[in-house]
């Protein structure tokens, strides 16, 4: 119980400190125009953020810190250096609001201007029915899980995939529900029911995380375009630009997973990214050369692409997860919560009598 007192206490000043990291970007956005100079004020902070992970070791502290300040806030703090991204979208950021913006996916609520927001292609549904069959689905994968020695192991990796998609749909629901009630700003949705998707370009553009493509798309997909298109060309600019564009989001969870296990990395899980990048990149060159004459039917095409994406994550993402025990580790600080809860509830039980 100690233990877990002073990893709670270790989070809280870990975020504390992230807080008032977020508060001197803020104040040099004022005082400091954007450009270099800008950068070089700021880079203290992106680097203090790629330090903070390391004071954590539980999963479930781990796992939304290294994510939302190493990956969301520092891809964020670099557009903001430049007068872009979501930080600099916005004229007469009150405070509150930089810092969520920095941290979290979220949008907000009071009528901003269109043309500074950047739309969703695809709307989530919000449909509590739904939620509900996807809670359902969770639980059910649990009781899987508590058994787990009785399935084959190829039938454990393919559920893991889908525990994946559910427990990180499901935890950004809660936390937008968790926004909209205590500082009045709404998540961004970041799922489009994936498993509906009729390409790779529909899974990874316009369903799949959307607030990781809303980041990676102005940080190194434009770019690297941009530079390609002077080079080689606009016609092909747009391969090199795919590539970098997962080449880095490999590397970026490959950085989360060395959070989790602090062991070296097998970069397996960039190989995923690659592989997915290179098969994005044939399909955008064959629908050029095609002119979208001939496609195949979606009842056909859908059920490729998912399989496709659940087959090479089974086999390159969701192993380097298990290496890192995080399937394990999570459980425990489940069981250790439910535990602490009981107590609490039995202490309160024996007040009242």
């Amino acid at each position: 119980m100690k233990g877990e007192n002073n990893e709670i206490n270790t989070f809280i000043m870990v975020w504390l400190s992230a807080v008032a990291s977020l508060c001197y970007c803020y104040a040099i956005g004022k005082i400091i125009p954007k450009g270099f100079t800008r950068l070089l004020a700021i880079f203290p902070v992106i680097f203090i953020f790629l330090i903070l992970p390391f004071n954590l070791h539980a999963i479930n502290f781990v796992g939304p810190t290294s994510f939302f300040l190493v990956w969301l806030a520092n891809f964020k703090l670099l557009l903001f250096a430049f007068g872009k991204g979501p930080l600099s979208s916005y004229r007469n950021l009150s405070l509150q609001t930089f810092i969520a913006l920095a941290c979290f996916p979220v949008k907000i609520q009071h009528h901003p201007s269109s043309q500074n927001l950047q739309k969703t292609p695809l709307k989530t549904s919000k449909s509590p029915q739904k939620h509900a069959v996807k809670f359902l689905l969770l639980a059910f994968f649990l009781l899987i899980y508590s058994n787990k020695q009785n399935f084959h192991p190829d039938i454990m990796l393919f559920m893991y995939c889908i525990y994946l998609y559910l427990s990180l749909e499901l935890t950004l629901l809660l936390g937008g529900a968790l926004a909209r009630t205590l500082i009045g700003i709404e998540l961004e949705p970041q799922f489009a029911e994936p498993y509906l998707s009729t390409s790779l370009q529909d899974f990874w553009g316009r369903r799949w995380n959307l607030m990781v493509s809303d980041i990676l798309r102005p940080t190194v997909y434009n770019p690297v375009r941009f530079i390609s298109s002077r080079v080689i060309g606009a016609k092909w600019a747009r391969v090199p630009a795919v590539l970098a564009t997962f080449l880095v989001s490999g590397l970026m969870h490959e950085l989360l997973f060395y959070y989790f296990g602090r062991a070296k990395p097998r970069w397996d899980v960039t190989c995923f990214f690659l592989l997915h990048g290179l098969c994005l990149a044939a399909e955008m060159a064959g629908k050029g050369a095609l002119k979208d004459k001939w496609r195949l039917p979606r009842v056909v095409s859908g059920p490729l692409v998912v399989a496709f994406v659940a087959l090479t994550g089974s086999r390159l993402f969701i192993p380097a997860l298990l290496r890192n025990e995080v399937d394990v580790k999570a459980r425990r600080e489940y069981i250790a919560f439910i535990e602490f809860l009981n107590i609490e509830t039995e202490f309160r039980h024996l007040l009242d009598v």
